[in-house]
């Protein structure tokens, strides 16, 4: 019997959906797609005001597709002379930053998911006091320079990359799929706890570790903060950091903007209605390139948890 066949007579032996399971569907079907258009429509509005004029987006003419359309504001983006090497610095904070990160967060969480290891409870509590407590910006510059770190890359990589709240998820991940059966099994076989971890632990993990580095790589993407307090070199600048830069240039009073190229100043000022929605483009589209190659580990993490045997 072919698969198409099967398909069919499953289809006409399965029961009818009841009056309640059908209402559950009709509901959750438009919940979904009101939860979609939430989160579709500003980012259309966004793209559509980047290709539009000034003009109209002033007179509220623009709602889902381009008025007027120009590429004045992506000139104007891919014309400032640190684009470039800002992209190429966000790529590398991102993924190194994210690896480090990672690779701490496994070191850290499987650790915390072996009932047999000595301490746990007080590594736990350790950890768990840095969720709810925090030393705050002045502390943390303090730290970053007597590391003797600051204005360099590795602020932006190595300072704060640790989350205890990703490790307590990856510690569940470990709790929940690796047994006790699997590591006694192991340990018969001659195998040691080194070995294991790379051999069995994180092959295990890869759903997890898809989740944490989209995680990490969205945050350190979208983070400027970083760079501001511990960066003042601009060829260390990030995308993002570039981008706020070009933005508080367009709408720079015109006393602070004297020193500047007034070519450039005047250029930046008369779009800047476009340039704000352009920047949000350049800035997200990486990230929404990048997610799709990650849904499906993506939402095999998410479902941590949700089912027991």
């Amino acid at each position: 019997m072919s698969t198409a066949t099967l398909k069919s007579v499953k289809k006409k032996n399965a029961p009818k959906p009841s009056g309640s399971d059908l209402s559950f569907h009709i509901i959750n079907t438009v919940m979904l797609v009101f939860a979609g258009l939430i989160v579709l429509l500003p980012m259309l509005y966004a793209v559509a005001c980047s290709f539009s004029s000034t003009e109209a987006i002033i007179q509220n003419r623009v709602i889902l597709w381009p008025v007027e359309f120009t590429l004045e504001s992506y000139k104007a983006v891919l014309d400032y002379s640190l684009i470039v090497s800002g992209f190429l610095n966000s790529l590398l904070y991102a993924s190194a930053g994210t690896l480090f990160a990672v690779c701490l967060l496994l070191l850290g969480a499987y650790p915390m998911s072996r009932p047999d290891m000595p301490g746990r409870k007080f590594f736990l509590v350790f950890f768990m006091v840095t969720m709810f407590f925090n030393g705050g910006m002045i502390p943390n510059y303090m730290l970053v320079n007597d590391l003797g770190i600051m204005n360099t890359r590795w602020s932006l990589i190595i300072a704060f990359s640790f989350s205890c709240y990703n490790m307590v998820i990856v510690k569940s991940y470990f709790s929940s799929s690796l047994p006790q059966g699997i590591l006694d099994a192991a340990h018969i076989d001659g195998c040691n706890d080194l070995r294991f971890f790379f051999t069995m632990a994180i092959p295990l993990a890869k759903p997890v570790i898809a989740v944490m580095v989209l995680f990490n790589m969205v945050g350190i993407w979208n983070s400027y903060m970083n760079a501001m307090l511990y960066t003042s070199d601009p060829a260390m600048y990030p995308l993002q950091m570039v981008l706020r830069d070009i933005l508080f240039v367009a709408q720079m009073p015109p006393e602070m903007s004297a020193s500047l190229d007034p070519s450039k100043t005047a250029s930046l000022t008369d779009i800047y209605q476009q340039l704000r929605y352009a920047v949000l483009v350049v800035g997200a589209l990486p990230m929404m390139v990048a997610y799709p190659f990650v849904q499906k580990f993506f939402i095999k993490g998410m479902m941590i948890g949700s089912l027991k045997e």
